[in-house]
C-alpha cells in the first residue's frame, strides 16, 4: 500500500512539472491594487490544489451536525431506557 502511495505521488509530481513546463508563459492577474505576473501552469495548478483542499474541508465538516444530532438522540434513548423499570427475571408477571 505504501509503495502504491509513493508511486502515485511521484506520478502527480511529474505530471505537475510537465504541465507547468508546457504552460510556462506568464500572465498578469489584475487584482485591483496588485497586478502579479505568474506562469499560467502554476496558476492553474494552484487553483486545482486550493479547490481540492476546500472541497476536502467541506466534505470533512459537512457530516458533523448530522452526527451530533444522532448522538443526542442516542443519548436520549439511553436515558429513557435506563428510567424504565426492569421486567422481573423469574418469568412471572407483576399482575399475578
Amino acid at each position: 500500500m505504501r509503495l502504491a502511495l509513493v508511486i502515485a505521488v511521484i506520478l502527480f509530481v511529474v505530471f505537475g512539472a510537465v504541465f507547468g513546463a508546457l504552460n510556462a508563459e506568464r500572465i498578469t492577474l489584475d487584482l485591483y491594487f496588485w497586478q502579479p505576473s505568474v506562469p499560467k501552469g502554476a496558476l492553474i495548478l494552484a487553483a486545482v490544489v486550493v479547490g481540492w483542499l476546500l472541497g476536502g474541508l467541506v466534505a470533512w465538516l459537512a457530516p458533523r451536525p448530522r452526527i451530533h444530532r444522532e448522538l443526542r438522540e442516542t443519548r436520549r434513548q439511553l436515558r429513557d431506557a435506563q428510567k424504565e423499570p426492569e421486567p422481573p427475571r423469574d418469568g412471572t408477571t407483576e399482575d399475578a
